[in-house]
Parts: C-alpha cells; structure tokens; sequence
C-alpha cells in the first residue's frame, strides 16, 4: 500500500526543505511514500529548492492559480491508495499521518480529517484565524447536518483514492475544503475526526489566507448545497 501526500506550494522558500525533510522521516509503518509538489508558480527560490530535492515528483504551474487548482493538478499523479494534503509550511505535523491513516488502512472510514480542535493546548495565529475557522464550521454543520465537525477548514485531509478521484472538483483556491467537505457529505461519505498538533504561523510569517478567504468558504458552501453534483 502507498500514500500519495500532496503538497500545494506557492513561495515557500524559507520552510518547504524542511517541511519535506519531515514528510520523508515520517513514520508510517510499512506503507510507502510518494510525495507529489506542485510549485503554484512562485515567485521566490521555492522551485530552486524544489529541483534540489531528491525522491519527489516536482510539477510545475505554468501559473498561479491557488491552492485548490494545485491539489487538482496533484490528483492526476497520484499512484497511492490513500491521499493526503500537505500544506508547504510547518503548520502540520507529517508525524500525524499514521495516526490519520490508521482507520483507512483498517476500511472502517474513506475519509479522515485532522482537527485542531479536539487537541488541547494547540494555539492559533491570532483570534480572527481562530473565530473564523470556527464560522466556516459552524456555517458547514448547519447546511450539512450530517457533517458534526469540529474544523472543517484543516489542512490535513485524508481520502481513500477512489473515494477523491470520483468527486468533480472545481476549486482554485482556498475554497478547496469547503467544495470538497460538502460534495463528500452530498455523497453520504461519514467524515471521521482524529485530533492533530498545529504550531501556527502569522502574517508577517508568511501565513496567506486571510477574512476574505472565509466569506468564499462559506458562499461555496451554500453554492453546493443547492447545486447538483
């Protein structure tokens, strides 16, 4: 078996080599790794730093065009049973992967997501990331009764393969987990939370989502739930 881990990335020169570094020395048991980076077209040494990087599959956007058309375009080099999103920056823990792989190895879910809020002590970049991301779930929990997350906005989203490939997704940007959270949920899938670390950065740091991200989530959220998928 092999996890395909995805990693959209757009001008993340200063933590990209590292964040790879602990993908690679993450452990996972005997399962396999292969890490698939988009470079959304950055603008700083990022793709330099990416060429230098042994034992990746490195595709390169012809132009930046946001997160979500990133993981579209990583979908189509996928060979793993099991797919993950890897945000570039050290938000995200990859130690968590065998612990969010777990219950999709064992088939008792096809889709697991980490959230921030069922782990205690985790901190957050500044009130307004942490309300709003709490809005977008709320917002999700209304409009899909059967969802009961916690934090639909994470990063870290796990799929069995077959379960992510047959979605039509249309994202290119943040949006991305609100478009794919509710065609799953419109689909009947059972999303099952696992509690995960987050060591969050600020703006000054190179954090790129911002308030109007969060009204997008929530508009695309009421855009699917009214719309055939």
């Amino acid at each position: 078996m092999k996890l395909s881990i995805i990693i959209p990335c757009f001008n993340e020169q200063n933590t990209v080599y590292e964040l790879i570094k602990k993908v690679k020395e993450a452990d996972i048991g005997d399962i396999k790794k292969e890490i698939i980076v988009v470079d959304d077209c950055s603008t700083d040494q990022t793709l330099n730093i990416l060429k230098s990087i042994s034992d990746i599959s490195l595709i390169e956007s012809l132009k930046n065009q946001g997160k979500g058309s990133a993981i579209r375009i990583g979908l189509n080099y996928i060979n793993g049973e099991i797919v993950i999103i890897q945000d570039a920056d050290l938000e995200y823990d990859p130690r968590d992967y065998k612990f969010l792989i777990d219950p999709i190895i064992k088939e008792q879910y096809s889709v697991v997501y980490g959230s921030r809020r069922l782990k205690k002590n985790n901190n957050y970049s500044n009130i307004l990331f942490f309300y709003g991301g709490i809005l977008v779930t709320i917002v999700t929990n209304i409009l899909y009764p059967s969802a009961k997350l916690t934090d639909q906005p994470t990063c870290y989203k796990v799929f069995d393969k077959d379960v992510i490939k047959s979605l039509k997704l249309e994202s290119k940007g943040f949006e991305f987990c609100s478009e794919v959270t509710a065609k799953l949920l419109k689909k009947g899938y059972k999303i099952k939370e696992l509690p995960i670390s987050y060591y969050p950065r600020k703006k000054s740091e190179g954090k790129k989502i911002s308030w109007k991200d969060g009204i997008i989530a929530i508009l695309t959220l009421l855009k699917y739930r009214f719309k055939k998928i």
